[in-house]
């Protein structure tokens, strides 16, 4: 089995849809298993893939799991050489799966690729970006990348001098496309479930780097992200404290306990800026 492709699905019945039948008509010539998780959408989207996808996988949960959590039960099941976590909201455009099992066969040096994003117009989504570092999660647990989107912390944190023609090693690719060797989850484990939400990529890509495997990304392989399609059904506080959690745990993690300190002093304060922004938005 070449490819094992896991979905992690909540609320968004038509997009995974779509998305189901892009695999089956822009996929060739590789061996290939789908695994659709759904967290109690509660929308339809268990019964959806049952009547018109019996050949996939589905897992129907009685709570929502999370990210890390829903694919893990998956990749525990899976067969394939490599295992692609991918966003229900997303297309796939010519072949790009094929493209991309290519790709990691000609690179036995990466353990993790990601592939061109595309907006719904086709014009590019940024999709990289440097590990995080206090600064630019303060920026943005402050809300202050908003007011500063440009300003050096961004910048570093965004890549945004990155040449997205250019085939090159990153920190970490965006989790709605993540191709993953199979030899990454044997030698450090699968993605940690303390992550309900948010940071779980970026704590598995860091482990993979850490422990020596390489992640590139390319743009040999092309695919739409409507990106945040589930998220944007989520109350402003609710993702705040989302965020929140899971901003916390990885610098517990990977950060200094100052660091991890600072950021629990300042989690009252971002969950009222959040608050505000909810109000004012109604």
């Amino acid at each position: 089995m070449d490819l094992s492709i896991i979905i992690v699905n909540w609320k968004v019945k038509d997009l995974l849809e779509k998305c189901l039948r892009s695999i089956f008509e822009q996929t060739k010539n590789i061996s290939f298993e789908i695994f659709v998780v759904d967290n109690n959408s509660g929308d339809g989207s268990a019964e959806m893939v049952r009547e018109k996808f019996s050949q996939v996988d589905l897992t129907t949960s009685p709570e929502n799991l999370g990210f890390a959590k829903g694919n893990n039960l998956a990749i525990r099941k899976s067969r394939g050489r490599y295992i692609l976590l991918l966003n229900p909201d997303t297309e796939i455009l010519d072949n790009a799966l094929e493209k991309m099992v290519r790709f990691m066969d000609a690179h036995p040096e990466c353990g993790i690729s990601g592939c061109k994003l595309l907006n719904p117009d086709l014009s590019l989504q940024p999709s990289v970006r440097a590990f995080p570092d206090f600064a630019s999660q303060i920026f943005i647990l402050l809300k202050i990348h908003h007011l500063l989107p440009h300003s050096k912390t961004m910048y570093k944190y965004l890549v945004q001098n990155f040449d997205y023609e250019k085939t090159q090693e990153v920190n970490q690719v965006m989790g709605a496309f993540m191709m993953i060797r199979r030899e990454v989850i044997e030698k450090i484990g699968m993605l940690d479930e303390k992550f309900w939400i948010w940071f779980e990529e970026v704590d598995f890509c860091k482990r993979a780097k850490e422990t020596g495997f390489k992640i590139l990304y390319t743009p040999e392989a092309k695919i739409i992200h409507y990106y945040g399609q589930s998220f944007k059904q989520a109350m402003g506080v609710k993702k705040q404290k989302d965020f929140n959690r899971s901003l916390s745990y990885y610098f517990k993690k990977h950060g200094t306990k100052g660091e991890w300190m600072a950021i629990q002093i300042l989690r009252p304060l971002s969950l009222a800026l959040a608050w505000f922004a909810q109000i004012f938005k109604k």
